[in-house]
């Protein structure tokens, strides 16, 4: 399919409502994009997860998946009865054989609920181009805050496909505007997931039900998404663009797609890299994780030996005064029952479940 040649293309009007279908019509440009590390002015493309000067210093498979929208969404607060939505995507490879289109190439819509993040809406996608109604929904009639004002939603892009536009529709007399701050605290620093394609989604079933989405819900705070699909290995060449960002808390979850040599030669260097611009900001290393095509009691040789590199290295870092540098174990992350994955490795719903149940009370500490 034929893509813009600029982002300027994309722009043109994309903060004027059209009306279409009985509803208005808005660009979800004229919200603030969430799950971004870099400005609108520094990407290729409104959607990309990558400055547009990270091509050609990355590789090009990494380059490629930057263009996924993994991550990416936004808030907003709404009294419309309905909500519809129009997407076009850049790929026409819509689902995978592990992974359903619903997760690679849909919209998954969150509304907020007594105080917590309830999932409300789907958007699924059938072809390049799609539309879906997401929601119908009517106000309360005890005339509480959600009747006075609306309520508050949050929409997740597509986990392992790049979308070109996403329009949002209401009806027309019904209101729409941006989301307050999350409530952790006005302008929260994001959480920064850095690591394979577990990390960036792969299998979840929505694109909201991937481990870093569902912690950003528990913990009430932003978080970004540099999940790259077999390519999240521990490079100081990519480390350089991470090292950019000023998060909250660096999670790096690189070990799937790394051997324990490439473990051990890569990982100190990298966490001096990072400690060395935000010397204050902690960073969190997660175990590789536990295959689960094998019994309790004989883990997979490979995950015990790639996690034995990265225990001595831990242990060397805090021997030379390290600080802010912490060790999640994988031991529980997926459970102890073989049901957490898919494949023994990419994890379903549960399993991302399971990841944010375990990687959340070592996260909050931190924040």
């Amino acid at each position: 399919m034929t893509q813009p040649k600029t982002i300027e293309e994309l722009d043109k009007n994309f903060a004027s409502p059209k009306a279409a279908d009985g509803l208005l019509w808005y660009d979800i440009r004229s919200l603030p994009i969430e799950g971004m590390g870099w400005t609108n002015d520094e990407r290729l493309m409104p959607f990309d997860r990558l400055p547009a000067r990270a091509k050609g210093k990355v590789r090009d498979n990494l380059w490629a998946l930057s263009e996924h929208a993994a991550g990416i969404h936004v808030r907003f607060v709404s009294n419309a009865p309905e909500i519809g939505a129009k997407w076009k995507l850049r790929n026409a490879n819509l689902s995978m054989p592990h992974m359903p289109a619903t997760g690679m190439s849909g919209l998954d819509l969150y509304v907020r609920d007594r105080g917590r993040w309830h999932w409300i809406g789907l958007g699924r996608a059938s072809a390049v181009e799609n539309s879906a109604t997401l929601v119908k929904i009517h106000p309360p009639a005890d005339g509480g805050v959600a009747g006075q004002g609306g309520r508050e939603y949050l929409l997740y892009l597509p986990l392992y496909n790049g979308v070109e536009s996403v329009h949002l529709g209401f009806p027309t007399g019904t209101t729409f505007r941006p989301a307050p701050a999350w409530p952790s605290k006005p302008n929260a620093k994001p959480i920064v997931f850095w690591g394979t394609s577990i990390t960036q989604g792969g299998c979840a079933s929505r694109a909201g039900m991937a481990y870093p989405s569902i912690i950003g819900r528990r913990l009430e705070c932003p978080t970004i998404n540099l999940g790259f699909s077999g390519n999240g290995p521990m490079e100081l060449d990519f480390g350089q663009f991470v090292a950019e960002l000023d998060p909250a808390v660096y999670v790096l979850d690189n070990l799937p797609n790394m051997a324990a040599d490439a473990v051990t030669k890569m990982t100190e260097p990298l966490v001096r890299m990072l400690q060395a611009a935000h010397p204050q900001t902690p960073i969190v290393l997660v175990e590789n994780i536990v295959y689960q095509n094998t019994l309790s009691d004989t883990p997979v040789p490979a995950s015990r030996n790639i996690n034995n590199e990265l225990h001595a290295v831990y242990g060397r870092l805090l021997a030379a005064g390290v600080k802010n540098v912490h060790l999640a174990s994988s031991e529980y992350l997926l459970g102890t029952d073989g049901e957490g994955t898919v494949d023994g490795a990419h994890p379903t719903d549960l399993g991302f479940y399971r990841m944010a149940d375990f990687l959340v009370p070592v996260l909050r500490p931190l924040l």
